[in-house]
């Protein structure tokens, strides 16, 4: 045995806090919330409302003078249990923010949502959400959104959508039958309210054309037992009528979307932009609304989805399409649009990830959103008559660009000889050659990683791990033939890409030998969970944050939800279930696992990781659970981020030997 001095031990025991202590800022840098979460430009271009984050979970609205930059709060929320939506302007100096709160009821979480309007300077404050009657069958869970600003620049009216129960009638067996959703024109300054449409049973949306008249009228069918059906009875208008004509169906079957979905009507072609499938792939169309019903393909891509549009200006107007190759691109119908966008990318090459936020009434100031792998992004000013480019506000201040680390488009080979498009993250200055190395699953299912900044992949990077973000089988984005049956019906196939990509790390000679992790929030909790039990061992440790454990009772926790058929239908029967739920064979499971879960999560119950944690100890297999009480499925509190990295990478690094 070796004895090692008093004067060798003091330096060692310095160095080993000092890297605590480098740890720990670290940590406390990515956890950081974003410094701002939305902007927003008033009609007239002179102010700015933006919603950043305060102390803990909460956040504020201040509105930001941009002459003088003066800033004044106007609006805050708690957390946790009471968030800030978004926030919009009525009027040059009116503000329409949504309000979400989360209650704990007899059956469960309960979200309820409510619109308000304030002045710019905080002051007459009222609810635009109609009351819920004294006599209403239900309470209303949503108040509704807005659906058309055209004539709020104006007169300060909007159109909203509106949720009305049916009413009962003390001493009489007649009562107010209507119930369903309804279209209000709402004075933002008086709350005066006119019906523009009545309410109608199993109506779940209207779009407008932006010019203040409703156009497209979208139903949901029921079941037999009364949940929400599969299938969308699409109904519209043609110009200046008001009578509403059968356009067609949209059926969505465990995930994947059947018939054309509408998005957004232009008046000027008279035509409705949305969705349809292509080669197994989602199109962009156009359909006509004179009563023709002709459709025109507007954009499709050989490769992969076209999966958004672009809209600007207060009437929603549509200038472009979007879709994902290796980076997000932009395609622009509006060759104004088009020269700027292509000025923009030439003024700014280091960051290709440009957005058009929100725009003045007469589209002549535009907020943006600028960013790049390296760069968490900010939003600036773009004035088109002085061609002048402002920074408004960077989002994660605290991080240096040039510290970063670059992110890479890679494919690798599945096991069945498929090429698996993923995102390859190495330490910033590394060789990227026998490093410990992270796989990190996205959420969803139905969803996809994407090229650009990540809080948690790069943050693993600065502590000098690999981080491979795979694209795996059951992934959205790809076509109907990448997604399979979802995620989860098709778990063998998901589960297996993932596990894949570690191994291709290994292979690759990127990661050590035995120094392997997974890491994974919602499905890529799930994942994480699942591959210790598809291939025990290969990863040597599991990291899940928000879990799905447990197919069959994520089943259960939306039956009293208006959605279950669709979430079981989504969920699917057959062996799957159990074979597939991570809970059910936690005694498969060979490393430690480290789980963290929000206590009011309304997307993935909290009960899931409680069950996971209490089969594995059960099981007598090593497992360390931390429960966030308050927090909901993103965790937004900088502190308790914080602290989920940091104990996470030192999680890992016990479990790699590092």
């Amino acid at each position: 045995m070796r004895f090692w001095g008093a004067a060798l031990i003091v330096p060692a025991l310095v160095a080993t806090a000092g890297a605590a202590q480098a740890q720990d800022d670290m940590a406390a840098k990515f956890g950081q919330r974003e410094r701002v979460r939305q902007v927003s430009i008033s009609p007239d271009g002179e102010r700015l409302a933006v919603i950043q984050p305060t102390k803990g979970a909460g956040s504020v609205v201040s509105v930001i003078t941009i002459a003088t930059g003066d800033s004044k709060p106007v609006l805050s929320a708690k957390g946790g249990d009471e968030q800030i939506g978004r926030c919009d302007w009525a009027l040059a100096t009116r503000l329409v923010c949504s309000v979400h709160v989360i209650n704990r009821g007899t059956t469960g979480l309960q979200g309820f949502s409510r619109l308000f309007a304030l002045d710019a300077d905080g002051q007459n404050m009222q609810m635009l959400s109609d009351k819920t009657r004294v006599r209403a069958f239900g309470a209303s869970q949503f108040g509704g959104g807005v659906i058309d600003w055209s004539d709020a620049e104006e007169s300060g009216r909007v159109l909203m959508t509106r949720y009305q129960s049916g009413e009962y009638q003390t001493g009489s067996l007649l009562g107010r039958s209507a119930s369903g959703l309804a279209v209000d024109a709402v004075d933002t300054v008086s709350l005066k309210r006119r019906t523009v449409e009545s309410p109608k049973d199993g109506v779940v949306d209207y779009i407008s054309d932006g010019r203040g008249h409703v156009r497209m009228m979208i139903s949901q069918t029921e079941t037999a037992d009364g949940y929400s059906g599969n299938t969308y009875n699409i109904s519209y208008r043609k110009a200046n009528s008001r009578d509403w004509e059968s356009f067609g169906t949209y059926v969505s079957e465990a995930g994947l979307g059947t018939g054309f979905l509408p998005v957004a009507v232009d008046p000027n072609l008279d035509v409705v932009y949305g969705f349809d499938s292509l080669n197994g792939r989602s199109a962009l169309y156009s359909v006509s609304l004179d009563g023709k019903m002709t459709k025109t393909l507007v954009y499709a891509n050989d490769h992969v989805d076209v999966d958004g549009l672009v809209s600007i200006g207060r009437s929603g107007r549509v200038v472009g399409a979007q879709f994902v190759t290796d980076k997000r691109q932009t395609v622009f119908f509006d060759p104004a649009l088009k020269s700027l966008g292509t000025a923009l990318a030439n003024a700014l090459p280091n960051h290709p990830l440009i957005s058009f936020v929100d725009s003045t009434a007469d589209e002549q100031k535009l907020v943006l959103w600028v960013g790049s792998d390296v760069d968490p992004g900010g939003y600036y000013l773009f004035d088109k008559s002085t061609k002048q480019l402002a920074e408004i506000m960077k989002m994660r201040p605290q991080l240096d660009p040039a510290k970063l680390a670059t992110v890479k488009p890679v494919h690798y080979k599945s096991r069945d000889g498929v090429d698996i498009p993923a995102y390859l993250t190495l330490p910033a200055g590394s060789d990227g050659k026998g490093l410990p190395a992270i796989v990190m699953p996205h959420g969803g299912p139905g969803s996809r990683d994407e090229w650009g900044f990540d809080w948690l992949s790069q943050y693993f990077a600065a502590r000098g791990y690999a981080v491979l973000q795979p694209n795996f089988r059951g992934s959205t984005g790809y076509g109907s033939g990448w997604f399979q049956k979802n995620g989860f019906q098709s778990w063998p196939t998901a589960i297996g890409d993932v596990d894949d990509g570690g191994k291709w790390l290994v292979s690759s000679g990127i990661a050590a030998p035995g120094k392997l992790g997974i890491v994974g929030w919602s499905y890529g909790g799930y994942a994480a969970l699942q591959s210790g039990v598809y291939e025990p061992g290969l990863f040597k440790a599991i990291v899940a944050i928000a879990p799905v454990t447990d197919l069959e009772q994520l089943r259960e926790d939306s039956r009293y939800y208006t959605n279950f058929r669709q979430v079981e239908a989504f969920i699917g029967r057959g062996d799957h279930v159990k074979t597939g739920s991570p809970a059910q064979n936690a005694e498969k499971i060979t490393v430690p696992v480290m789980l963290f879960h929000g206590d009011y999560d309304q997307n993935v119950d909290v009960g899931q990781s409680r069950l996971m944690a209490s089969r594995l100890r059960s099981a007598g297999k090593t497992v360390e659970y931390t429960e966030f009480p308050g927090l909901d499925h993103q965790l937004a509190d900088s502190e308790v981020r914080t602290k989920m990295l940091g104990d996470a990478d030192k999680f890992l690094r016990a479990a790699m030997g590092q």
